[in-house]
């Protein structure tokens, strides 16, 4: 049986109730964001927060006012738990439709948006919405991001690496820019599967890199030193 939990080293993250689990891209994702954002303040938004993790793992390293807005009510009242149980303050979770919520425009967006749209889709409907684009389509989303996001803000997603003509696409349908590639491969042999992205409104010098999660020896460095004040054996 699955274990109900995932312990970090300053908070625990309860997702039993939740469609979609703590995974490693995600945890990697959310310390890459830290990472970027550490020290900042202002005002984010994580759209379909789920347990709650990305915007926990902001909330550790910096001052932002974080709301968490997650369509599904039992994983929102998870995500409440999880929040109330780490002690901080500087996220609000909100139940309801990104899509229709009235919200006003924010410095920084964080997402870890559906996956597998047009795929062959889960019968658990939570699951079919929290995993594929069930719930919120990519053109709903980079709609809601060209809506939300002040002039000099910016957006940073995880997304499947095979989909990166459709970023392309919805980036130029929003009148919004790639600043930040961040190309993850599970190991050294292996193709990108994920894609870590900064976007805005502004054109700029992209800046690119690989990331491998994992080697013969266990974790990169790199991944280390993302995740190392996260993960409990780092």
């Amino acid at each position: 049986m699955p274990n109900p939990f995932f312990r970090f080293k300053q908070f625990t993250i309860c997702h039993d109730r939740c469609a979609m689990k703590v995974t490693t891209d995600a945890c990697l994702f959310g310390a890459w964001c830290a990472a970027l954002l550490e020290g900042h303040s202002g005002t984010a938004l994580d759209i379909g927060t789920g347990t709650g993790l990305l915007a926990l793992m902001l909330a550790q390293k910096t001052a932002l006012q974080i709301d968490a807005v997650e369509l599904d009510t039992e994983a929102a009242l998870q995500a409440a738990e999880n929040r109330t149980a780490a002690g901080l303050a500087n996220v609000r979770i909100i139940t309801g439709d990104i899509r229709t919520l009235d919200l006003p425009r924010y410095d920084l967006i964080i997402s870890n948006p559906p996956f597998y749209e047009a795929e062959i889709v889960s019968a658990d409907a939570r699951k079919r919405s929290a995993h594929h684009d069930g719930g919120l389509t990519w053109k709903e989303l980079f709609g809601v991001i060209g809506r939300l996001l002040t002039e000099q803000g910016k957006a940073y997603l995880l997304l499947p690496a095979k989909r990166r003509k459709d970023l392309d696409r919805f980036l130029r349908e929003n009148g919004l820019h790639l600043q930040q590639l961040v190309q993850v491969r599970p190991t050294e042999r292996q193709d990108a599967s994920r894609l870590m992205v900064a976007i805005g409104r502004n054109p700029q010098p992209l800046e690119e890199e690989s990331l491998v999660i994992a080697d013969i020896k266990g974790y990169t460095p790199r991944f280390s030193e993302l995740l190392k004040d996260y993960y409990l054996y780092l």
